[in-house]
């Protein structure tokens, strides 16, 4: 047994010294590889610096490729609307250009979240703690006028008033909106949406896409969302009253994502002044609010007018109240045609409806 042993042993050394031979050449032999390569590479330093600063720079074009879209889904999940973002633009004879703050909400979000119902609680009361409307957590938990709801039940919120839609295979943001008797206008300006295609809009099937103010098929629309036909009023010229800015239907009011009032018309009216005022900015553009001016009329009011298709006036000019200043277009971030007015009053964003006569 102890030969056994032994004759193991000397096995085990013997291969142990032949591996540690092996080893060692095949290091001296890459030691030899590396210093002739460092050599080379130090006596032709010029030559090969060219060359590996293009490398370096592809790979670095390749990463930014790469994680653009993580860059991107982090930057769209900010708190900051769409309208504000900042975009490459072609600014034509801006002067004073504008800076706003948004109107915002104490609580935003932009998720369903589950309620879970309290003693004492009734659809209604839970419509109202949520400032939404009673159809819509009907609508959102499959319930009806006539139903009851217990203690410990679980009720899905939908973050606004309106309808929480899973996007099926061959729908788009237009039959979409032609279902729930609403403009695509609407879904597009909701900030949490997101598309495929931010250009054309492009749906994922199974996403689950906020509808605004959108009413089931089978309901009666409530008056909010029916679109308001107004004419463009009478012009006044006093200072700080304001009048219809062209004709249309009402598709968008004010709401905390989308401070402003849009106003539709198929065959792309004029648009005037709401008020004399001196034209502060005029900018054209493909992307946010299109081609927009705006009207600083010297007594804490400001007016935006976006996504026009043509400009009439330029930086620094004069108009009156009632004058034309633009042609309503759908240029921008738009599914259609409109105009997206915006009232400023000291800087912050105001719903127009509260002015305009």
């Amino acid at each position: 047994m102890k030969q056994f042993w032994a004759e193991l042993k000397d096995f085990y050394q013997a291969y142990s010294r032949y591996f540690f031979q092996k080893g060692k050449k095949l290091f001296w032999r890459l030691e030899r590889v590396k210093k002739f390569l460092s050599g080379l590479l130090y006596r032709q330093r010029g030559r090969f610096a060219q060359p590996l600063s293009h490398l370096w720079l592809g790979l670095l074009l390749l990463l930014g490729i790469f994680l653009s879209p993580t860059i991107e889904e982090k930057l769209r999940g900010e708190a900051m609307g769409w309208e504000e973002a900042a975009e490459t633009l072609e600014v034509v004879g801006q002067k004073d250009y504008l800076t706003t703050a948004s109107y915002t909400s104490g609580d935003v979000r932009g998720e369903v979240v589950e309620y879970v119902v309290k003693e004492g609680d009734t659809i209604s009361s839970i419509a109202g703690k949520f400032s939404l409307s009673l159809d819509t957590i009907l609508w959102a938990n499959n319930l009806k006028s006539s139903s009851t709801i217990k203690s410990g039940q679980r009720l899905k919120i939908p973050p606004v008033t309106g309808i929480v839609h899973a996007v099926k295979r061959g729908e788009t943001v237009y039959s979409i909106a032609q279902k729930y008797q609403i403009s695509a206008q609407n879904i597009v300006n909701y900030p949490f949406n997101s598309f495929a295609n931010d250009e054309t809009f492009t749906l994922r099937i199974g996403q689950s896409l906020v509808v605004p103010e959108g009413v089931m098929p089978a309901a009666v629309p409530a008056p909010i969302a029916k679109a308001t036909t107004v004419q463009v009023g009478a012009f006044t010229g006093a200072k700080g009253s304001f009048v219809w800015p062209t004709s249309g239907g009402i598709t968008q009011r004010f709401v905390w994502y989308h401070p402003a009032l849009d106003i539709a018309n198929k065959s792309a009216p004029g648009v005037v002044a709401v008020d004399s005022g001196v034209v502060a900015s005029v900018v054209y553009s493909r992307y946010a609010y299109g081609n927009h001016l705006i009207l600083d009329h010297g007594n804490g009011y400001r007016s935006l007018y976006a996504h026009l298709s043509s400009i009439g006036v330029a930086a620094g000019q004069t108009v009156s109240q009632g004058q034309q200043i633009g042609v309503m277009g759908s240029t921008g971030r738009s599914t259609g045609v409109h105009l997206h007015l915006e009232i400023i009053k000291n800087g912050v964003k105001i719903n127009p409806l509260s002015v305009l006569q």
